[in-house]
């Protein structure tokens, strides 16, 4: 699956797996492994080998080896000396700092776009495309297409901002972003529907120019989709 901008005629490689021709053998190697580790078909604490991903892969242990401590740089697993990587758990301190994280850089990005009109519309009109995606996927069943479409939608949000420094470091955390969010709505449906109503929720701010309307609508929706049960 690729991404493309609304009018760009471009390609945007979202997520590891979403490029079709990765730059190196350790790159296809980390991408096959890290699209598992989101969709939990490799389960925390899994332990896995060298061996079984050079195997798995057609490949020799080398590149095998660079795809390990590529999917350690993602977050998406823990190297033990001699043994391997174990696959990491999300802790509720993890979560918590990844959606602030996100948080705080999507404001940014509105703070930055909210006294342009035209920058308002082309974002509003990029989110729903995102949004209508979202759906979709959730029509479809299709959880891991639904977690790869929030993902699309939030960083298109922080990419508002215009900082080049910043896009590259929210897309270097989105397998941790999709994993976030493919484990809040795995085995309830009726999560993933709420998110629906919150990212419209999130548009509309963005459309008027309120900033800090958005961040209020933000924090409310990490709140209902990550944290349901601390809400009041």
């Amino acid at each position: 699956m690729t991404f493309v901008h609304p009018g760009s005629g471009t390609d945007r490689i979202l997520l590891p797996w979403h490029d079709p021709a990765p730059r190196s053998v350790a790159l296809r190697i980390a991408s096959v492994a890290a699209q598992a580790v989101v969709e939990g078909r490799l389960a925390a604490g899994t332990l896995l080998t060298e061996a079984q991903l050079a195997a798995e892969a057609g490949a020799s242990r080398t590149p095998a080896r660079e795809a390990m401590v590529q999917l350690q740089s993602w977050g998406l697993v823990r190297l033990v000396p001699k043994k391997g990587g174990i696959v990491t758990s999300v802790s509720p301190t993890e979560r918590r700092d990844l959606v602030d994280l996100r948080a705080t850089l999507e404001i940014r990005g509105i703070q930055r776009v909210a006294a342009s009109t035209t920058d308002r519309t082309r974002l509003a009109e990029r989110l729903r495309t995102s949004l209508s995606a979202q759906q979709t996927a959730l029509r479809a069943g299709d959880l891991l297409a639904f977690s790869e479409h929030d993902v699309d939608f939030h960083l298109r949000i922080i990419e508002a901002g215009g900082n080049a420094v910043v896009d590259g470091m929210a897309t270097a955390l989105g397998p941790r972003f999709a994993r976030l969010t493919h484990l809040a709505v795995s085995g309830d449906g009726s999560a993933a529907m709420h998110y629906g109503s919150e990212h419209e929720a999130l548009i509309h701010p963005i459309e008027a120019g309120d900033a800090a309307g958005f961040a209020a609508a933000v924090r409310r929706h990490i709140a209902s989709a990550h944290f349901p049960g601390e809400l009041a």
